[in-house]
This record gives C-alpha cells, sequence and structure tokens, in this order.
C-alpha cells in the first residue's frame, strides 16, 4: 500500500501524493485513526479531506485553533461569530481544524508526541488522496546568537551532538533516518519574510534535543551536573554547527515528512537567546506577540500561493 510520484494515471496528471510503506494496511478492512477519533470505515475521507493542500502543525490546541482562525481571516473565508469546530473534539490527544484548503493540527510537545500524531495525520492524507501537500510545523524556540522574535526558518535539524540526522530504535535496533527538508520552500519562506518586513527572518540549523532541560544544557532544572563554563562551551559549539535555535520536535518531523514525500519546512521564533539566559523575562504580551510571527509569515505564503495557482 503505497502512493508516491505519479506522473499520469488514467491519462491525469497526479501530481505529488503523500506516500505509505505498510504492507499490512492492506489486510485491513478500516483504518481508526485513534488519537484523531477518526475512522476510514465511517468517514468519507477524500470528501472530508481531499482539498487540502496546506498542513500547519504546532504543539498547543489553542495556538492551532488561533491560527486556523487568522487563515480564515487571510483567505476571506471567515465567517463572523462563527466557531471553527474540532474535527478531534471527541478526544482529548490532539486538535485538528480545517479551513478550506488549509488543516491546522496540534502536535503535543516532544519527538514522540509529534510522532504519534504525524504517524495518523500521514495515513489521513493517504486516505485522503491528497496531492500537492505542503506541511509546515509552528512553533518556539530557544535562540543561540540571535535577539528574541527572530523567526528561524529550518535548513536542516541536528540532534544533540550537532549530526543532521534522527535516531531511533526498532526492534531493538537502531534506524538512523535523513532529515533533509525541502530547501527551495525554505527559501521561498524566507522571501515571504523579507516581504512582510516585520521582523527578522533566517534560514539556520536547528538543534532537536529529547528535553527541555539538561538535554538543551539549561541550568534551572531539577537536576544540573554542570557549569555556566560548560552550557556556554556547549552552546559556543553548537553555534558553530550554523545551529541558531533549540526545539524538541524538528528531527523526526523532517525524517517522516521526507519518507512520505511531503513537502516540509519548519518555522520557529525564538523566544530568548540561551547565552543569556535560560528563564523568560519578556512580558506576556511581548511573548503572545512573538508567538505570532511563524503564523503571519506562513499566512503569507499560503496566501501568496493560493492566489497564483488562481491566476495560472
Amino acid at each position: 500500500m503505497a502512493s508516491g510520484f505519479a506522473d499520469e494515471k488514467n491519462g491525469k496528471k497526479c501530481g505529488r501524493s503523500p506516500f505509505v510503506n505498510n504492507p499490512h494496511l492492506d489486510s485491513m478492512k478500516e483504518d481508526i485513526l485513534y488519537h484523531f477519533n477518526l475512522n476510514t470505515g465511517t468517514l468519507n475521507f477524500p470528501a472530508k479531506f481531499g482539498d487540502v493542500k496546506f498542513v500547519c502543525v504546532g504543539g498547543s490546541p489553542w495556538r492551532m485553533k488561533s491560527f486556523a482562525e487568522y487563515i480564515a481571516g487571510e483567505l476571506g473565508l471567515a465567517v463572523p461569530n462563527a466557531e471553527y469546530p474540532n474535527i478531534c473534539e471527541s478526544t482529548d490527544r490532539y486538535a485538528m481544524y480545517k479551513v478550506g484548503p488549509v488543516l491546522s493540527v496540534s502536535h503535543g510537545m516532544g519527538i514522540p508526541s509529534i510522532s504519534i500524531m504525524l504517524h495518523e495525520l500521514i495515513k489521513l492524507l493517504y486516505h485522503a488522496r491528497c496531492t500537492d501537500v505542503t506541511i509546515v510545523r509552528l512553533g518556539t524556540s530557544g535562540g543561540i546568537g540571535l535577539h528574541p522574535g527572530t523567526v528561524v526558518i529550518t535548513k536542516q535539524p541536528m540532534d544533540a551532538t550537532f549530526l543532521p540526522r534522527f535516531e531511533q530504535v526498532i526492534l531493538g535496533k537502531s534506524v538512523v533516518r535523513s532529515t533533509e527538508l525541502d530547501g527551495d520552500l525554505a527559501e521561498e519562506l524566507l522571501q515571504c519574510g523579507k516581504d512582510l518586513a516585520e521582523f527578522d527572518t533566517v534560514i539556520a540549523n536547528t538543534m532537536c534535543t529529547l528535553d527541555f532541560y539538561e538535554g538543551q544544557a539549561r541550568l534551572d532544572g531539577a537536576f544540573c551536573s554542570y557549569t555556566e563554563e560548560d552550557k556556554q562551551n556547549y552552546l559556543a559549539k553548537a553555534y558553530a554547527a550554523g545551529v541558531r535555535n533549540i526545539e524538541m520536535e524538528s528531527s523526526v518531523f523532517a525524517a517522516m515528512c521526507k519518507l512520505s514525500n511531503l513537502r516540509a519546512a519548519v518555522v520557529c521564533v525564538t523566544l530568548l537567546d540561551r547565552q543569556k539566559g535560560d528563564q523568560l523575562s519578556s512580558s506576556h504580551d511581548v511573548l503572545h506577540s512573538y508567538q505570532q510571527r511563524p503564523q503571519i509569515l506562513v499566512g503569507h505564503y499560503i496566501k501568496k500561493k493560493l492566489n497564483a495557482s488562481k491566476k495560472s
């Protein structure tokens, strides 16, 4: 059961389709996407999701609801006083909102949470027979050598040893996968940042860690066995490797999107410069304005692409 690049089918161009590689799916009468509470046996996926061209994912449910409301306004699809229904409302694992061709989905915090979501999201897109889908992770991060509020478009995710890879143990064996992202998409997003000229936007490597505290060399966790000097030396090595921000989802996101043939990007705003401290000192209003920057950038990109497709 797989779908990849299809040039022609029944005389029609099929476009770039989501790819799954699991022969066991063929023997299943229905596919239950448990954490979304969606079932191919009871829902017509092509009718519900077949027009999706953009998927935006982010950590918190409220942020992705906010993005859905924002993009509805940008695309002229907003309805006054309308409530956008959570497609996954009967489960508390993830939230999902659909606005025209845009799907907005929460993924929780950390590699395990986003990995579970992506397995089911990729199958959703496959069952819906979507084509030419672009997926973007919107998030927050700690910066390295950047002033707070800078938006970082990830060139390549790196692990905590500064290697561009995602390592996972499967059946007791270590499996290493590429974290390559779409370079052309990153450049297009950077150009959108230049078009907006509202905040600084850069392309740089992103370090993806397994932990928020010790894994990111913080000094303010419950445990810490290293010094301030050790921390600064580590961050200096990260900077020398081209890393400009740190978060906890980009490596598996990049790996799974590459495996599934999805054009993908990671866009995160920095909330602080980790070389200058570990705790957030900006006001709530300032942090909120920072968090809106990735959605503003990606919203501009989506609107630009849809307007271009209408003209062609």
